[in-house]
């Protein structure tokens, strides 16, 4: 630290005492820090200091000091500071041989490199450090366990390389991945090759707003606790057990063909195309099964951006047409948009009566109960299992995503099998499917009807509607159910006789 100006404040004196503590016999460094509390320039401070050391390597071997950060961002702002302080010390300076946007080349052998978490990145090099930004908070679109997947790949690296070090620095957040396990493992209990340290924001950073923290205590105690306080949060938990979506899924089934006896339901969730999110549309049915209802996930896919939102209307109203949904279900934040294009393609839009919480509620008792079977889709999986249960203040769960994470895949997976499991597996009579080249033209023709004039097909999906009434050529009776297919059909043949 004393080649750096910066770390000579009085205020660096907590983290001087941790970074004391890092001798050669230490194997791993785990620090769970409040936000605020230094850990970027930490961690850069780490990285010069590794990348300056002399490896014994053959000829044409190169050594790396690698940063993973949870996203591109972060990296970059990681990145700078490295490149800021080897800059600024002209012994170090030296040692740059080539910068790119991600990376210096040094003429000692050592490569730093600083990137976005992802699982492959490590393999096949040979590392003196490894350090994981924010390790609580990597990106889980991947993989449910991001961090125990980046760690089983760097171990063997790091391995090659005597006098190596592993770094985890994070703020925490739940109880679960490889920052609680090791609070649980080495909180309390010395081990000679590890290091934990848990510290508030002001331990290490007097200088921080302590204004600022009290006003998010103030706001929310339990964010600010983990945040500037450094403790695991006690009200967020795992939504599902692993184990309980491996049981759901259906190895090496990807997607189902229609099946005419079969009445299906489909949700959706729109994204504009030029943010973060995918569109999602999912399609499931339900079936008796010695009188127990199953519901089965037929079809799961996922745009991702960025993408023409017009484009997808028109891809995902052809796939909900091919399995007979004529009315489909949308969360609240569809938007005016998309629901007026599936309209253009005969497809009603409807807003989902439930929220996302309420959608993931009732999908977990079948779920656990072994009544659900899933596709063989590692996105939806992953999603599924990085569902959070969180405990609001006035004592109601939430259950969404993680920060950073998505669940468009499963929101639509879980929002089509919860419509499935309400139908309880009906088949033939009122709601049946079209199974006859008849009932394929009949629904032809109520699509046309639907696309060309919607005020009127709303109308015909009443029920008991007289041809005194529509102009039909006969009387039409049929129950006013949104699932029911061959009626509708029917009345649509009748109007386009006329």
């Amino acid at each position: 630290m004393a080649l750096f100006d910066e770390f000579r404040a009085p205020s660096w004196d907590g983290w001087r005492g941790i970074l004391a503590r890092l001798t050669p016999a230490v194997r791993e460094f785990v620090g769970i820090v409040g936000r605020g509390a230094g850990k970027s320039r930490i961690v850069a401070l780490l990285a010069c200091c590794f990348a300056a050391r002399a490896y014994a390597l053959v000829s044409g071997e190169s050594v790396y000091v690698g940063v993973f950060a949870p996203d591109k961002k972060q990296a970059g702002i990681t990145f700078k500071y490295i490149v800021g302080m080897m800059r600024s010390v002209p012994a170090l300076n030296a040692l740059i041989q080539a910068e790119t946007r991600e990376s210096l080349t040094l003429s000692n052998g050592v490569i730093v490199e600083v990137l976005s978490a992802t699982i492959a990145a490590p393999r096949g090099r040979a590392y003196a450090l490894v350090i994981i930004e924010e390790a609580a908070f990597l990106p889980a679109d991947a993989s449910a366990n991001p961090d125990v997947e980046l760690l089983r790949a760097v171990r063997p690296a790091l391995a090659r390389v005597r006098g190596s070090l592993l770094a985890i620095v994070s703020s925490p957040y739940s109880r679960r991945g490889v920052l609680w396990a090791a609070w649980q493992r080495y909180h309390g209990q010395p081990d000679g090759r590890v290091v934990l340290v848990q510290a508030p924001t002001l331990e290490l950073n007097p200088t921080f707003d302590a204004t600022e923290i009290e006003r998010a205590y103030a706001d929310d105690p339990a964010s600010a606790d983990a945040e500037y306080g450094a403790n695991f949060r006690t009200d967020v938990e795992s939504f599902v057990d692993r184990g309980v979506i491996d049981a759901a899924v259906v190895p090496g089934r990807h997607e189902l063909p229609r099946v005419g006896a079969c009445v299906y339901r489909g949700f959706l969730d729109f994204a504009g195309g030029s943010g973060q999110d995918s569109a999602t549309v999912a399609i499931a049915h339900a079936e008796t099964r010695g009188g127990q209802v199953v519901t089965v996930l037929d079809v799961a896919r996922e745009v991702r951006p960025p993408f023409s939102p017009e484009t997808t209307c028109t891809e995902f109203a052809a796939l909900l047409t091919a399995y007979g949904v004529m009315t489909a279900t949308a969360d609240r934040f569809a938007g005016d948009f998309p629901v007026e294009q599936m309209r253009k393609h005969g497809i009603s839009v409807v807003a989902s009566e439930r929220s996302k919480s309420d959608i993931y509620r009732e999908f977990l008792a079948p779920l656990n109960s072994g009544r659900i079977e899933l596709l063989d889709l590692p996105r939806l999986h992953t999603q599924l299992g990085a569902l959070e249960r969180r405990t609001a203040r006035g004592g109601r769960d939430s259950i969404d995503h993680p920060p950073g994470g998505h669940d468009d895949v499963i929101n639509a997976a879980a929002g089509a099998c919860v419509l499935a499991h309400e139908s309880g597996g009906r088949v033939g009579g009122v709601g049946r499917a079209i199974t006859t080249e008849e009932d394929r033209d009949q629904w032809a023709a109520w699509a046309q009807v639907r696309a060309q004039d919607p005020e009127t097909a709303e109308r015909l999906s009443g029920l008991g509607w007289h041809h005194s009434q529509l102009g039909l050529t006969r009387r039409v009776s049929w129950p006013a159910d949104e699932d029911d297919a061959i009626g509708r059909a029917r009345i649509a043949d009748d109007y386009d006789e006329q």
